[in-house]
């Protein structure tokens, strides 16, 4: 496996890559660890993922500087992602056994109450564009819940990877507990076929969700699935146009907007569309695209050459379908594989960006005539995983959440993901949860217990 850096297409390191052989005697050392660390008490589990929180803090730059360098993500976002890992480590460590606590259910029996047994050895199957965050929001819950963790990552992360698994090691859990699989997609079906793997969880595209889901249904095994997003940022007449806009820049660019979660279809009644365009406009052509690892950089380059060309793809073809160009729509002269903030407006059904996930620095404006359109539009998608509604009237935006077709609805806000709250999809944006108490449960036999 080779890590490239994307600002300059160099390679960082090249990894030599498992085979079936190897990661059949992995599988083997995880479910014996896993088989040990389920008899550890709560408190035991929860000291070393303390630890793996201090570890993540103690050494920040050097994860940060890790993720910028593999993925191209700037080195603000990079630092921020490695202290939500602590964070979520943290709030495991202080919620696990709360959550996994026996519910006690009056029934016709002298006793009843529902039992959270781990699962046992769970697959990750994980994307590149929060090399970090994706693997800890799995990690944590699962292994305080008593399960053992093989991460398959993205092939352009090896190093992140490896990482992640050193963190848990150094942190004082078992060896064999957390294991990476450098190994390519091709791999993935003797994995799940294994009848020590009890589940699989992944976060990335469509396709790969549904080939995973189906290797996982043929062998009758649990699997959770987070997938792509076309996010609407719902922007109503009474909008305070000020935060949202500012919030809209932020929405759209964060990781050079490669994010499952990232605005992406700006729906604007017309009383409003002339205001958003020039002020959005103006905030991403603000912009500074640059090195990732310059602190003044707000856009960094996306994560691989194969992802410019088809970002430029789908804006080319919508404009020649007749969308607006009113900012970038072209990759950066020079070296590395960067594109320049886009934004594009008067765009309608048909249009490829409309239709389709834009991973990358583009904004697309859709004018609608009222509210009522506006919901209809932000529902005719394939995807379902988050929306930002703006207005100022909190009794409607409460009934109009109702209606939007989405695993999350941010009032006001933009979209993202908190350890306190439950995060997934519907639609083609998959299914199952992550994170909250919802999250740990995911992974665990929830049993019935009757007692006379």
């Amino acid at each position: 496996m080779r890590a490239i850096n994307p600002k300059n297409n160099r390679l960082i390191k090249e990894y030599p890559e498992h085979t079936e052989e190897d990661v059949k005697k992995i599988i083997a050392l995880v479910q014996n660890a896993q088989e040990k660390w389920r008899k550890v008490p709560f408190a035991e589990r929860a000291l070393r993922m303390h630890r793996a929180a201090e570890i993540l803090r103690s050494r920040k730059e050097e994860f940060a500087r890790l993720i910028s360098d593999e993925m191209g993500k700037i080195i603000r976002e990079s630092r921020a992602e490695v202290e939500k890992c602590a964070w979520v480590c943290d709030y495991y460590a202080d919620h696990a056994q709360e959550f996994l606590a026996d519910e006690h259910i009056a029934t016709d029996a002298t006793q009843s109450y529902v039992a959270f047994d781990p699962m046992g050895v769970v697959l990750a199957v994980m994307p590149w564009n929060f090399p970090f965050w994706q693997v800890f929001r799995f990690a944590a819950p699962a292994l305080m819940a008593g399960n053992a963790g093989l991460l398959k990552h993205a092939s352009n992360v090896p190093g992140c990877a490896l990482a992640i698994e050193g963190i848990f090691r150094e942190a004082g859990f078992p060896e064999h507990l957390f294991r990476t699989l450098l190994i390519k997609a091709s791999l993935v079906p003797v994995v799940i076929n294994d009848s020590r793997v009890k589940a699989a969880t992944l976060t990335g595209s469509e396709p790969a969700g549904a080939a995973v889901a189906a290797l996982a249904g043929k062998v009758i095994k649990k699997n959770v699935l987070e997938l792509g997003g076309s996010d609407p940022f719902i922007v109503l007449d009474d909008a305070e146009m000020e935060p949202c806009v500012a919030t809209a820049v932020q929405a759209r660019m964060i990781n050079a907007g490669q994010s499952c979660i990232a605005a992406k279809r700006f729906i604007v009644v017309e009383s409003r569309l002339r205001e958003f365009e020039e002020k959005m406009t103006a905030g991403m052509a603000a912009l500074k695209t640059g090195d990732p690892l310059d602190d003044s950089t707000d856009v960094g380059p996306l994560a691989r050459e194969d992802l410019v060309k088809e970002i430029d793809r789908q804006v080319q073809a919508s404009v020649a379908a007749g969308a607006q160009l009113l900012l970038g729509g072209k990759r950066k002269e020079g070296e590395g594989c960067y594109y320049l903030p886009t934004v594009l407006s008067a765009v309608g059904p048909g249009m490829t960006v409309f239709t389709e996930e834009t991973f990358g620095p583009v904004a697309t404006i859709i004018p609608v005539k009222n509210e009522q359109e506006a919901i209809r539009v932000a529902n005719e998608s394939e995807f379902g995983l988050g929306a930002s509604l703006w207005t100022q009237d909190i009794d409607k935006a409460r009934k109009l959440a109702r209606e939007i077709q989405s695993g999350s609805v941010f009032i006001n806000g933009m979209v993202k993901s908190d350890p306190r709250l439950p995060f997934g999809g519907i639609k083609r944006s998959g299914y199952g949860r992550e994170l909250s108490h919802y999250g740990i449960k995911e992974f665990v036999n929830i049993k019935t217990v009757w007692i006379r």
